[in-house]
């Protein structure tokens, strides 16, 4: 008997192509036409079904083959939204310009202002913008509790003298696994295990230079390094960065002709605040530079697993030939900000870093050390970054379109290709410190752009955390900063009118 059962399936299934191709150019123009709008919501699968009287099935051919083509993306227990990069007309902001630091070493003190500013996020209710941390509500806290239970119920006479540095074996061993799985070789015996990415970095940078040394850093760059300057009475100077390509490295080679510089500090991947990510040849370049001139690099490179796109970013360390690199990371913007678990990996600088740890802060607690340790030896770790890496870039994509959207022409915006802080850039007439104040009595918090430079480079610049899960009210929360900052516009111009009638009486009268 003849088998026809491919025959008139595969008939059927022309038809369904045809159906859900055809449901799917529907769909574009719409969003094409202005009909769905950047970040929109579209009728769910069911909705879809219903008015297109088709079956669920065409239907999630369609939508699958839309999100394919970039027109629409999915958003887990949300549904779909049309893509943010799809804007009718264009957008209504442009990309940052490269910043345009005076290269003079400067003392600094910004610990006052970053110390309000993160009191000022602590309220429950406030809507955490300006939040340096991410959400910790994504993060598999109880899973890492547990196995600290456990730890702690197997072996109850753990003590500190269990982990002098450089660390818990356990952990070292997959803190080493884990850069192997990223493709990169590093020597167990090298890491050392710190209290968070801060600890390592304030060691790295006490193990290169002493009090009254000059550092290069990127402009704009991390508070946290800044604050390691100012605690050790050195001092900073700036260096030209481009929002995609990080640090300019000719601008840098100048600095190092005619300055003494004791070390650079540098975020390579997914920069805190540009979120840019510096191409491999700009890495090599940077390192070959800073070698000639046998400057140590501290690579500041807590973000490395929260990249958007499809491959792993290589580090400074992995082109390192002469242990000049120390390189600095933690698990607290990936996995557990709270256990506060970094490592430092010094280069030649280990033995000096080692013994600074010891006499800083002695250990690092045991319990969370061995519980980490034991979640990403028996946990699904990739997984879990896999689903923080497609929600970081979902809501980056949304939060740049509800800024295009929402606030005044003139603003431009960062283009992250990795972590979870967007950096915007306001118009010059619009004050970030009046602008954080007038949030943060509607219970709205921003990083005003002051904390990110020893200077007043930045005054009309803010930083936005995207890591928490999208909602209602961080839309509320854009809007109202959006319609806050056309307000300091109108008040801005009143004053400059105002300031020239005084200007033309006064000349009248003479």
């Amino acid at each position: 008997m003849l088998n026809t059962s491919h025959a008139e399936p595969s008939k059927a299934n022309a038809k369904v192509v045809k159906l859900y191709e055809k449901l799917a150019s529907r769909i574009e123009g719409q969003v094409r036409s202005g009909v769905f709008l950047p970040g929109e919501r579209i009728p769910s699968v069911r909705q879809a079904s219903q008015q297109h009287r088709l079956s669920i099935k065409t239907v999630l051919h369609a939508y699958l083959l839309l999100e394919s083509r970039g027109v629409i993306q999915s958003r887990p227990k949300s549904g779909y939204f049309v893509h943010p990069g799809r804007l009718p007309g264009g957008p209504a902001t442009s990309d940052l310009r490269p910043s345009q630091p005076i290269a003079v070493s400067a003392q600094v003190d910004v610990s006052r202002l970053v110390l309000s500013t993160l009191r000022s996020i602590r309220g429950d209710d406030a809507i955490p913008l300006g939040s340096p941390y991410p959400d910790p509500s994504m993060f598999p806290v109880q899973k890492i509790n547990t196995y600290g239970y456990a730890v702690a119920r197997r072996d109850p006479r753990w003590g500190a003298g269990g982990e002098l540095p450089p660390g818990n074996p356990e952990l070292i061993r997959q803190i080493a696994r884990r850069y192997l799985e990223n493709g990169q070789l590093i020597d167990p015996n090298e890491i050392i295990v710190t209290i968070g990415a801060t600890e390592a970095i304030n060691l790295c940078l006490q193990a290169v230079a002493k009090p009254g040394d000059t550092i290069a850093v990127e402009s704009p760059t991390f508070y946290a390094m800044l604050h390691a300057i100012e605690r050790m009475g050195m001092r900073a100077i700036e260096v030209v960065t481009h929002p995609q390509e990080g640090i300019d490295i000719d601008a840098l080679e100048q600095i190092l002709a005619r300055e003494q510089i004791a070390a650079c500090m540098v975020m390579p991947n997914f920069q805190n605040p540009l979120g840019f990510c510096m191409p491999e040849a700009n890495k090599r370049r940077l390192v070959d530079l800073l070698t000639r001139h046998d400057v140590p690099i501290i690579e500041n490179d807590v973000y490395h697993e929260l990249y958007f796109g499809a491959v792993h970013p290589g580090s400074l360390k992995a082109l390192d030939k002469k242990g000049l690199v120390l390189h600095c990371s933690s698990f607290s913007k990936s996995l557990s900000a709270g256990h506060r678990i970094g490592w430092a990996i010094p280069g030649r600088y280990r033995d000096q870093v080692e013994k600074l740890k010891f006499l800083n802060t002695l250990s690092t607690p045991s319990i969370p050390q061995r519980a980490i340790a034991e979640y990403l030896k028996n946990d699904r770790y990739e997984h879990h970054l896999r689903r923080l890496r497609k929600l970081y870039q979902q809501n980056a994509n949304l939060m740049r379109t509800m800024i295009e959207r929402y606030f005044p022409e003139g603003t431009r915006t960062s283009r992250p290709m990795g972590g979870y802080v967007l950096w915007v850039e306001l118009p010059p007439q619009v004050e970030s410190l009046r602008l954080y104040e007038l949030a943060l009595e509607r219970r709205i918090t921003v990083g005003p752009g002051y904390m990110f430079s020893t200077s007043n480079a930045y005054g009309n610049f803010i930083r936005l955390n995207y890591s928490y899960a999208w909602s209602s009210s961080i839309e509320k929360g854009l809007i109202t900063l959006g319609k806050l900052t056309a307000t300091l516009m109108r008040e801005a111009r009143r004053r400059l009118v105002a300031g020239v009638a005084v200007q033309i009486k006064a000349a009248e009268t003479d």
